[in-house]
Parts: C-alpha cells; sequence; structure tokens
C-alpha cells in the first residue's frame, strides 16, 4: 500500500510539475551532459581566476628557456625513493647539427612543488596587488607542464590568461545576438509588412557576404591603438552581428505561427502592448528551443575568435587569447619540432565539444513530457 501511495504521489508530482522542473529533471538524467556542464563550470572559475592558478605570468619571458618542453612531475626520484611532488632541472644545450637548444632533465638537482605559495607578483583583473599562486617549483626551479613558446614565456600560464577572454566572449557575444535574433526576427515576424521585407532583406544581404572578408573589413574599422578592452568589445560586436541572422529567421517563423492563436487576441483584448505581446507571451512559447541555440551558438562565438585572432584580425599581442596563442602554431615545421604550441588548439577542441554535449542534453530536455522523462 505505501508503495502504491509512493508511487501515486510521484506521478502527480510529475503532472503537477512547472516546465522548469521537467527540464532540469530531465538533464539531470543525461550524464554527459552534466558532466559537461560542471566542466565548463570549472574552466570559467580557473578564468576568472587564472592570476591565482598560473605559476607565472602570461608576458613573463623565462632566460635560458625558449621552446623548452614540458617537464614531468615527478614523485620517485633517480634513486627510487617516493618524495613530494617535484620537478628535476632543464639543461639546455645547443645542437650544432640543427642550431636548435636541446633541454634534458638534471636529475642531481631536484625542486619540490610548492602549493598556495608567494611567488611573481600580478595585479588580480588588473586592480587588486597578490603574489600567492596554486602551485611553482620555488624562486630557482621552472614548471614547465606544457613548454615555452619562441620568447620563453610559460604555455600553461598563456592558455590560462587567455581563457578569460576566449570563455567571456562567447557568453557576451552570445548574449548580443541573441537579444538582437529575438528583438528583430520578433519584429519581423509579428509585424509583417514593411518591417519585415526590410529586416529580412538585411539578413539576406549579411548573409551573402563571404565570412573572411566581412571580418576583415570590421575589424579595419578598429584603431590600432584602441586599448585591449575596447578591442574586445569591437571583437564581441563584430561577432554578435555576424551570428543573429539565423536565430531571427527561426524566431519570425515561430511567431508568424503563434500571432494567429487565441490566446495572442486574448491578450490584445486584455490591452496588452505589442512588446509585451512579443516578450511575454510569444517568446516563452518556444524558450526551450531559444535555450539550446544559446548553448550550441556559444562555441561558434569561441571559433569566431579564434579564427579572428589566428588570423591577426582580432585580440592582438601582447593581449592573450586562445586564437592568439595558435599563431605561434602557423608555421608547420615550428609544430613537427615543438609540438606543444598547438596545445591551446585542443582547448578550444575540447570546449567546443563540452558545449555541444550540454546543447545535446538541454536539447533532450526540451520535451520534457517525453516517456523517457517519467520516474
Amino acid at each position: 500500500m505505501a508503495t502504491e501511495v509512493t508511487a501515486a504521489s510521484a506521478e502527480e508530482r510529475y503532472f503537477i510539475a512547472s516546465q522548469r522542473q521537467l527540464v532540469w529533471r530531465k538533464f539531470k538524467r543525461h550524464r554527459l551532459a552534466v558532466i559537461s556542464a560542471s566542466v565548463l563550470i570549472f574552466a570559467y572559475l580557473i578564468a576568472f581566476s587564472y592570476e591565482f592558478v598560473a605559476p607565472y605570468g602570461p608576458l613573463t619571458q623565462h632566460e635560458g628557456y625558449v621552446h623548452a618542453p614540458p617537464v614531468r612531475v615527478h614523485v620517485v626520484d633517480a634513486e627510487g625513493r617516493l618524495r613530494a611532488p617535484f620537478v628535476y632541472g632543464l639543461q639546455g644545450e645547443l645542437d650544432l647539427e640543427t642550431f636548435r637548444r636541446v633541454f634534458e632533465e638534471d636529475t642531481s638537482v631536484i625542486h619540490p612543488l610548492r602549493f598556495f605559495a608567494r611567488g611573481e607578483p600580478y595585479r588580480f583583473w588588473g586592480s587588486i596587488d597578490g603574489d600567492l599562486h596554486l602551485f611553482d617549483a620555488g624562486d630557482e626551479g621552472r614548471v614547465f607542464l606544457l613548454g615555452t613558446d619562441a620568447l620563453g614565456r610559460d604555455v600553461l600560464s598563456r592558455i590560462l590568461a587567455g581563457s578569460r577572454i576566449s570563455l567571456t566572449i562567447g557568453l557576451v557575444g552570445v548574449l548580443l545576438s541573441f537579444v538582437l535574433g529575438c528583438i528583430l526576427g520578433g519584429i519581423s515576424g509579428y509585424f509583417g509588412g514593411t518591417p519585415d521585407l526590410i529586416i529580412q532583406r538585411i539578413i539576406e544581404f549579411l548573409g551573402a557576404i563571404p565570412n573572411i572578408p566581412l571580418w576583415m573589413a570590421l575589424s579595419a574599422i578598429i584603431p590600432i591603438n584602441w586599448p585591449v578592452i575596447r578591442v574586445y568589445f569591437a571583437i564581441t560586436i563584430i561577432l554578435s552581428v555576424l551570428s543573429w541572422t539565423g536565430l531571427s529567421r527561426v524566431v519570425r517563423g515561430k511567431l508568424l505561427e503563434l500571432r494567429e492563436y487565441d490566446f495572442v487576441t486574448a491578450a490584445k483584448l486584455a490591452g496588452s502592448g505589442n512588446g509585451s505581446i512579443i516578450v511575454v507571451h510569444l517568446l516563452p512559447g518556444f524558450l526551450s528551443y531559444l535555450i539550446v541555440h544559446l548553448t550550441l551558438a556559444i562555441p561558434g562565438m569561441i571559433l569566431g575568435e579564434t579564427a579572428l585572432s589566428f588570423l591577426g584580425l582580432g585580440i592582438q599581442p601582447p593581449a592573450v587569447s586562445w586564437g592568439t596563442l595558435l599563431q605561434g602554431a602557423q608555421n608547420v615545421t615550428n609544430i613537427s619540432i615543438y609540438p606543444w604550441l598547438l596545445t591551446p588548439a585542443l582547448f578550444v577542441v575540447v570546449t567546443v565539444l563540452l558545449y555541444n554535449f550540454v546543447g545535446d542534453g538541454l536539447r533532450d530536455a526540451a520535451d520534457p513530457y517525453a516517456m523517457s522523462g517519467r520516474g
């Protein structure tokens, strides 16, 4: 009897649950999406506090360690004894045949890793002085987990620093394109007539222009002497201008269908304005799709910024983003000799995949009344 009551109460809770509760309940069952969302949240936390997480500053050059390979963290020394995590010293010698500097571990020199230690000073978000780092190898040691670049700068520290721009530009850019797409698509679909004609011709014009020439033209407008923050927002606006058209057409199509429904007529009779009808009554009718679109559009923004910066049209050095880091990987010869320079591309690929997994989970959860969502 108790089992029947419990089953009945669970069934009742299911049918009286709000749409948000149903979507969340089904999304939690998509394990890959939940794990991906957790990893993304962790990545944004690191991007927010990269000054603390990174062992060195993104512009710090280490003399004598140009193109140093990734170092290995050891817990067992050369004599087989168990120790706290440490790195060996690096010795670099010039190879007279290739004229490249070759690095080898010096097992006679051990640098224990220090955690939550005082190290290189920095300014947190450019305003708060600090020198506490998650880990380093002391004043004499060097811990290059992903190697160094052509100027002796730690690749891991630069990737962590670049994540702040590359990850946040996706969020800000998608928010702007989302607002543009919903507003212009809503006006086009709800009013029709001349506004619809003008907006659709603008969309067709933007869609007819090749992306790279358009990027070049819009980027050429940005003065070269602008500070990094201003360039950041300019690139965000450029990406938003290019990405709102697809969402706008979907919103238009949905509103062309929904505007004929009885509840829209009832809202008009109740005295609701056109703007209120679009925002309060029509857009929430396909909110699940809009949420999924947001999730899947962010990777496009990240790839767009990476492509712009890689081509030299976006964020410019000394500012750091994943796109600017990949500029050092343009030479195939460099990649064959120093493959760790391509590591930023791995972070881009993983981030895009994580967003796609989250988008898949949200898309599956968008139909909360499906039979698989019960229980």
